[in-house]
């Protein structure tokens, strides 16, 4: 059975929330790392008094040095140490990535993590990445961005030889800055196994024209951002609309049953969160608004990843491209998972 750690630090609505979650959860062992007198244990939860919290330190790097027992630095000791298999932090993306980093460790040849999160479109869902981890980028990061958004798609969602496109201005392979003209270039000349399929337009985003969009973490940040806010404006805006008048709540009363099936597509909790990839073992990100069902999905999310081996899945796929960064031979071997 596969074993994940969760901090339940950090959570806007308390660890007692993240909790609910776990105990939502069937077929895979839960430790949480937290207050103890706010969750409860059962047959498949294990709980961890650790009520020390950094979710709200600004400077994450620096609290998960000099704070080890912190619940997220304990929950990530705990996927090092083998008593885990995968984390899931509820708590502060920056805390959850520093901690993943300074233990897990990027995996062999791997430039840097990556923030990958699955937007839930309806009949149209894709994977953004970067979300936010990396600001500024090189060609060869979006370059190994590209092959690890392919191999979850591929491992996580069951999606073959899925369709990666580079976020840009402009469809023509000389449009965007040159970070993004270099990486079009070498994504089109050395595609390896990747079904490389050019650059897509910010309008293009949920058209269907792509599973896997790369980006830049300001860039692909700002996208989702922007994505989840409209959507919730668009879905406010219908529900005033469809109060404004007793005609237009006898038409609401009909489109009742439609209206839940679209909110509930475009819920991010559906999601479980964003994926770290590029290190040695699997971490999942929640927003820390979800409620009981996004933790969930999020414990569920890193299960998943965990036995289809998406650590090494992603690994192989960079390695077979060419697109690791040079190591010498003894150190270019698969990662231990």
């Amino acid at each position: 059975m596969v074993t994940v750690a969760v901090d339940a630090n950090g959570a806007d609505r308390g660890p007692a929330e993240v909790a609910r979650g776990a105990a939502l959860v069937e077929g895979v062992r839960v430790i949480l790392f937290g207050p103890r007198a706010e969750m409860d244990a059962s047959a498949h939860i294990e709980v961890v008094d650790a009520p020390v919290s950094i979710a709200k330190d600004p400077d994450p790097a620096r609290a998960v040095r000099r704070t080890p027992d912190a619940s997220i630095v304990q929950a990530v000791q705990a996927v090092a140490d083998g008593r885990a298999d995968a984390l899931v932090s509820g708590g502060s993306t920056g805390a959850a990535l520093a901690a993943s980093l300074f233990t897990f460790k990027r995996a062999r040849g791997v430039h840097r993590p990556t923030l990958a999160v699955v937007v839930p479109v309806p009949k149209a869902p894709f994977l953004l990445l970067d979300a936010g981890a990396n600001v500024e980028v090189r060609p060869e990061h979006l370059v190994q961005f590209a092959h690890m958004g392919a191999a979850f798609m591929e491992a996580v969602m069951g999606v073959e030889r899925p369709r990666v496109a580079l976020l840009s201005n402009g469809e023509e392979p000389g449009k965007g800055p040159e970070v993004v003209v270099a990486a079009h270039a070498e994504l089109r000349d050395h595609p390896g196994d990747l079904n490389f399929v050019g650059n897509v337009e910010g309008f293009a985003i949920g058209t269907g024209a792509a599973d896997v969009i790369v980006a830049d973490g300001f860039a692909g940040n700002v996208t989702l951002k922007v994505m989840e806010g409209a959507s919730a404006a668009l879905l406010g805006a219908v529900r005033d609309a469809a109060m404004s008048s007793t005609r237009a709540k006898l038409g609401g009363l009909l489109l009742k049953p439609a209206l839940r099936g679209l909110r509930d597509e475009l819920d991010p909790e559906e999601a479980g969160g964003a994926v770290l990839l590029g290190l040695r073992k699997l971490g999942v990100v929640p927003h820390g608004s979800f409620g009981a069902r996004g933790f969930a999905r999020a414990i569920e999310v890193a299960a998943r990843g965990v036995e289809h081996d998406v650590t090494g899945r992603t690994y192989e796929r960079l390695a077979a491209a060419g697109a690791l960064r040079k190591v010498s031979e003894a150190a270019a071997s698969l990662p231990d998972q």
